[in-house]
């Protein structure tokens, strides 16, 4: 593994990656995160693979391990990204082989934003799960990404205008976690358009999410969070 400071490392299997693809790939990505978001993670390790398929399941029920292969896989059995959390840290795997870099850093951000939520949603910093409550409580329509769009929709009228916390909020509240700062985090490092259409969150409840994860994990120096900052 080669160090990259600040608890990360990385090792390129298989693949040869230019000066350009390794600023674009690992150190404009990094350079981006916020530094409380480094602080609370653990030792990571992120592999630089061709391609990854679906290897096999450990439990049943449980996801397939990611399994690196040379050869690209049929699309049924191709994995774009995949994660081993253990102890000692974490082993994130990428696919790099034809592969956008605005892609590979959607993933990137997306697997350190389900770290950084803890496995169960413990680590869901209490201000944004008020948040989510007062958006619940006032009607509000749409999500950040389609996960935790699916998660809002099975919400019943309990989860939605009670105080207490139900398993299907908790999971509903992770998941948009994970979906809201992946976003945050992808805009920092990159001019990125948030997609539009009938699922999408309204641009002032979006806004308002972005300030407050702007507050709780600020960006590094000279990064901006909106335009305006710039």
């Amino acid at each position: 593994m080669i160090s990259l400071g600040n608890r990360f490392c990385y090792f390129c299997a298989s693949v040869a990656l230019s000066e350009e693809d390794l600023r674009e790939f690992l150190q404009e990505p990094l350079a981006a995160l916020p530094p409380v978001v480094a602080a609370r993670l653990p030792e990571i390790r992120i592999l630089l693979v061709p391609y990854l398929a679906k290897g096999a399941q450990v439990k049943p029920r449980s996801a397939a391990e990611p399994l690196v292969v040379e050869e690209k896989p049929a699309d049924s059995n191709a994995l774009q990204a995949g994660s081993v959390v253990t102890r000692a840290g974490a082993v994130l795997a990428f696919a790099v082989k034809d592969t956008e870099v605005s892609d590979y850093h959607y993933r990137f951000y997306r697997s350190i934003a389900d770290l950084l939520a803890g496995e169960h949603g413990e680590d869901v910093p209490p201000q944004y799960t008020s948040l989510l409550k007062e958006e619940l409580q006032k009607g509000a329509h749409g999500e950040v990404d389609e996960d935790s769009w699916r998660l809002k929709e099975l919400l019943d009228e309990k989860d939605r205008r009670s105080i207490r916390d139900t398993k299907r909020f908790r999971d509903y509240s992770r998941q948009s976690f994970i979906d809201t700062i992946t976003l945050y985090m992808h805009g920092i490092c990159c001019d990125i358009d948030v997609e539009t259409g009938p699922r999408q969150l309204a641009s002032h409840l979006l806004r308002k999410r972005l300030k407050l994860l702007r507050t709780v994990y600020p960006p590094p120096p000279g990064y901006a969070v909106f335009p305006e900052e710039t």
